[in-house]
């Protein structure tokens, strides 16, 4: 009798045991705990540290509520201005209510995956190029709101969208290189005009200033032919003077030909003049012709006296008969 009132206490605080390990049930810290009775939910929810449901008849479901990293996938688009991109993105979630979690949704993470894969081709259609490069804040503010109208009756909530990298075609890259390089020449061109304009108008008001003391203008003109000879090259600087360019300026055009030649003549070595006897071109033609007369005349007189010493005598009387 004795023996089996001892197995029957053993039995029951075996039992006893079974049940409690499998009733027993541990929730994290950053962890809640659902709870369906024969599939059907039970009010509230489990909160960390240990807890106990009935076995076989209760089943805990605990959900992570910590922030979820998420990456998404890159997607092809064509943006506004017809460019075709390569964009991908990360996003930020967290589970703000475990029951919904769990009965609204299936997967809530394969859910927010695919909202956020479809909401970033919507966003990469609607953007232009220049705002997927340089507005980026914008379009994460958009894009969150996109994934987070839907996620809402999930039970989760978007904390943070953000757009990764941006990939263009290598034409598209070197057209916006060639872009840049036109723009950047462009920006010197006029900041290289702006510092002509205010050289300009320095020189304006120095000439005006020159202007009332001429021999500045003098001084001016000497300290260049200093700077000019100071290098050592074979530079010949002649001084030009101001004051007959200003009579020029008044002058008549007969006047400053006249001006311009006198300077010329000035300037240029004097040539050698030739005799102030020179003949006409007509007496010059008549002593040519009496030289080549006298010429001739010598020529008969030798071809005489060669006949007269080949001949002899008889030679003789022939050109006396002659």
């Amino acid at each position: 009798m004795v023996e089996e009132l001892v197995i029957a206490v053993i039995a029951v605080v075996c039992a006893c045991g079974l049940y409690a390990m499998a009733a027993a049930r541990v929730v994290k810290q950053y962890e809640r705990g659902v709870v369906l009775r024969l599939g059907r939910l039970r009010e509230g929810v489990r909160g960390p540290g240990f807890t106990t449901v009935i076995p076989f008849v209760d089943k805990l479901r605990k959900v992570n509520m910590q922030i979820v990293t998420m990456p998404v996938p890159a997607q092809d688009g064509i943006t506004r201005d017809n460019v075709t991109v390569r964009v991908d993105a990360v996003i930020y979630f967290k589970v703000v209510d475990a029951a919904d979690a769990v009965i609204r949704v299936e997967d809530y993470r394969f859910a927010v995956s695919q909202m956020a894969q479809t909401s970033l081709r919507s966003i990469i259609g609607k953007s232009d190029l220049d705002d997927l490069l340089s507005n980026r804040e914008k379009l994460n503010q958009g894009l969150e709101l996109m994934i987070d109208s839907p996620s809402i009756g999930w039970g989760v909530q978007i904390d943070r969208v953000e757009i990764k990298d941006v990939s263009l075609p290598e034409t598209m890259k070197r057209s916006m290189a060639r872009q840049a390089e036109a723009d950047r020449e462009r920006r010197a061109r006029v900041i290289n005009a702006d510092a002509e304009l205010q050289a300009s108008k320095k020189l304006a008001e120095a000439a005006k200033q020159m202007s009332g003391q001429p021999a500045a203008l003098q001084l001016r003109l000497l300290q260049t032919v200093v700077a000019v000879a100071a290098e050592k090259n074979s530079t010949l600087v002649l001084p030009f003077p101001v004051e007959l360019l200003r009579f020029l300026e008044r002058a008549t055009p007969a006047q400053a030909v006249q001006a311009v030649q006198a300077v010329s003549e000035a300037v240029q070595p004097v040539a050698p003049t030739p005799a102030a006897a020179a003949p006409p071109p007509v007496q010059a033609s008549e002593e040519v012709e009496e030289a080549k007369e006298a010429k001739e005349a010598e020529g008969v007189e030798g071809v005489e006296k060669v006949e007269t010493k080949a001949a002899g005598p008889a030679g003789a009387t022939a050109a006396e008969r002659r």
